[in-house]
């Protein structure tokens, strides 16, 4: 069920997010002027790092992309906040003469452009790559490859040199292909194929010793 809207929450949300924005705006628009940057380019630093938060956190929020860009605008998202909360701590505690602005400062502030610039052309390639699929479920026990026994490997050989021998005039299965037919090495099909062998000719011998 969807609840009506307060009006006083999205009032208060409004306000607060309003208020944030501007404060964010002039605290770090005043450490890139501290920084050295042109008044007239110093409130590129604000907006860069803002828009930046925002569009990751939109990717992270929309539901609708690869998990892969999820993931990396989630950590974008947070460390763009992360960013604008730093530079604002900054900002005014150099106003508040508690710290210096120094060249690593200057040379962190100075890299903020190039790297949102890396960052949102990666965010958008990530977007249009799709997941790899998930792996199927493991297969289940009767899905699994039995072992046959000596007797059942055996039995089975007696079968397919049958089926080879009514198909090709009465001509024995051969080792390749005794091999195929059963799926085993070509070791055992060989000592399957003499088995057979000595089977076929045991009764020839029965009957000569008889005679």
């Amino acid at each position: 069920m969807t609840r009506q809207r307060d009006g006083w929450v999205v009032a208060g949300m409004l306000i607060a997010a309003t208020s944030a924005a501007v404060a964010s705006f002039t605290g770090l628009r005043g450490l890139a002027m501290l920084s050295g940057w042109p008044e007239r380019l110093a409130i590129l630093l604000p907006v860069t790092i803002d828009a930046y938060a925002m569009t990751a956190a939109r990717v992270w929020l929309s539901g609708t992309n690869p998990k892969r860009a999820v993931r990396f605008a989630r950590a974008n998202a947070i460390g763009a906040i992360t960013t604008s909360i730093v530079g604002n701590a900054a900002y005014h505690a150099a106003a508040a003469d508690l710290i210096t602005v120094t060249w690593p400062v200057v040379v962190a502030v100075g890299a903020v452009p190039a790297a949102v610039l890396g960052l949102t052309a990666h965010l958008h390639a990530v977007r249009t790559v799709e997941d790899p699929p998930e792996p199927g479920p493991a297969p289940s026990p009767a899905q699994k490859p039995t072992v046959r026994t000596e007797d059942e490997l055996l039995a089975a050989a007696r079968d397919a040199d049958a089926q080879h021998r009514a198909a090709n005039n009465g001509r024995p299965i051969t080792r390749d292909a005794l091999r195929t037919t059963l799926r085993i090495s070509g070791p055992r099909a060989t000592a399957l194929r003499r088995q057979l062998a000595d089977a076929s000719q045991a009764p020839e011998r029965k009957e000569a010793h008889t005679n």
